[in-house]
């Protein structure tokens, strides 16, 4: 989260995240299972996401010293399947100097295979990361890029930064690819206030020429931050090729959140396939921000991490975490192209490895106005379910998945409402709604619970859901239900992912 927003943020929030702030008591009930997590202290947008090898880097905005905001740096951590990860050093601290302080703000990593930066060494590619410097003292922002020669454990700044500046407090972000038809490197970064993105081109990664400005258009409710851009074959056709932008910057509330366009990019200009005031969300939760996706991976995949911002709830000895990695889809519907996100295939593998013990399968079973237990005493009463349903609406009113139940059966409800055609959660005390039409009769859910986070796929990724929740420790159970009707469960598959 960068100063301007967390400022913003905490004007609203200062008593609980004070709170949160000074707590002490370690919150392992609240610590996730298969989503990341720094060991300790603060953490917030990911960075420099790149895959090497088989192997996923995640970089991330990260506090070395405190579990609050502050002393930005990037974190560090690799994982072969996704799910486990190692902590590794800081890669990236922040730089102190007798005038300056420069903190290690959000960007990008790249592998330079053809050495264009000259950084290589011994016919080795050098990674190149690619951050906005943040220096206080200065009230200002530019991109910087530093290099790595030894597997991106450690990085030399350049010694000629920045490469990009134009002088303004508040310009950010910056996110590489390679583009192989014009052989270039491009850089999409994001002018907050103005609610703008600008493009820019170099074939070395150090001399940077600005080629074109995209906004603002969709929602311009809220400072604009971390852009991307990606290309997607729509439809998994290679004929039909369409680029997503996405940017942080609200949601259907105009709370915290993502929104996203599609159109053409000719390698100067992206154009919009919408009209301006078009709105497009990646997610209708809150609590979902900054998401990136990652650099070099195999056979053309798109797929991206990105952050749950906590607010004000205390988790100790750390306090952020990571979504779960995403599939990127681009799908021809009714309404036009939409972006469609599920859980990514890789974490399939992983699935499969599970014991049976910690599986659970049910077809076509009825529900009529009642609660189908999936927990008991020994499984699945984690907080740390995979829960994937399928239901053929019928005359039930409401219909879907409880999780983090107490034994009287409150707790939090992932549910279908016929009426009104909505998908909501409802956690007690907040409920946020999105509208999801059935498809052929039948609405998917994939709910993934994990300890404190819950993000829900609706159809097939068509639309996502993503928030935070604190159980009490003893609200662990979850249930099938339908209310005020029948509904028939066609089939309910359930992994205990507890480790």
């Amino acid at each position: 989260m960068k100063r301007k927003l967390f400022s913003l943020l905490l004007a609203a929030l200062l008593p609980g995240l004070l709170q949160a702030q000074e707590s002490t008591v370690p919150t392992p009930q609240w610590r996730p299972v298969y989503h990341f997590t720094p060991a300790k202290n603060w953490t917030n947008d990911p960075n420099g996401l790149i895959n090497l090898d088989g192997v996923y880097h995640l970089y991330y905005q990260h506090n070395p010293f405190e579990n609050k905001w502050g002393h930005m740096s990037w974190g560090h951590a690799t994982s072969t399947d996704l799910v486990n990860w190692k902590h590794l050093p800081v890669a990236i601290p922040e730089i102190e100097t007798k005038d300056t302080t420069t903190w290690i703000f959000s960007g990008s990593a790249v592998l330079d295979q053809h050495n264009s930066s000259g950084f290589g060494k011994n016919g080795t590619a050098p990674i190149v990361a690619i951050y906005t410097a943040d220096q206080p003292k200065q009230q200002k922002e530019s991109q910087f890029i530093a290099y790595s020669n030894d597997g991106g454990l450690t990085y030399t700044n350049y010694a000629n930064n920045p490469v990009v500046d134009i002088h303004k407090k508040d310009f950010r972000d910056p996110s590489v690819i390679w583009l192989e038809d014009q052989h270039k490197w491009l850089m999409t970064v994001a002018v907050p206030a103005e609610h703008k993105v600008q493009f820019y081109g170099s074939v070395n990664l150090k001399d940077w020429q600005l080629l074109s400005e995209f906004g603002p258009q969709g929602d311009a409710r809220k400072i604009w931050e971390c852009p991307s851009l990606t290309p997607l074959y729509v439809d998994a056709n290679p004929a039909k090729k369409k680029w997503l932008l996405m940017v942080s910057s609200g949601n259907q509330d105009a709370a915290t959140g993502m929104q996203y366009f599609t159109g053409d990019f000719d390698g100067k200009t992206f154009t919009n396939d919408h009209t301006p005031e078009t709105q497009l969300f990646v997610d209708y939760g809150k609590t979902f921000y900054a998401a990136i996706p990652y650099n070099h991976l195999p056979a053309n995949r798109q797929m991206m991490i990105g952050w749950l911002m906590p607010f004000e709830t205390a988790t100790w000895p750390w306090r952020g975490q990571m979504s779960i990695p995403r599939d990127l889809q681009l799908k021809t519907t009714p309404a036009g192209t939409r972006l469609f996100q599920q859980p990514a295939a890789v974490l399939n593998s992983y699935l499969e490895k599970l014991p049976a013990v910690k599986k659970r399968q049910q077809h076509n079973v009825s529900l009529n106005s009642q609660a189908l237990p999936i927990s008991n005493s020994r499984q699945f009463n984690t907080n740390a379910n995979w829960i994937d349903a399928t239901f053929t609406l019928g005359t039930a009113s409401d219909f879907g998945v409880k999780v983090a139940q107490h034994s009287k059966g409150s707790g939090v409800v992932v549910g279908y409402n016929v009426q009104r055609q909505e998908l909501y959660i409802n956690d007690g005390k907040d409920t946020r709604h999105m509208s999801v039409q059935p498809v052929n009769g039948k609405i998917r859910l994939q709910v993934l619970l994990d300890k404190s986070s819950l993000e829900v796929f609706v159809n097939d990724g068509e639309k996502v859901m993503t928030t935070l929740i604190f159980p009490a420790k003893d609200a662990t159970g979850c249930a099938v239900f339908a209310e005020n009707g029948g509904v028939k469960l066609n089939t309910l598959k359930v992994w205990n992912m507890d480790k």
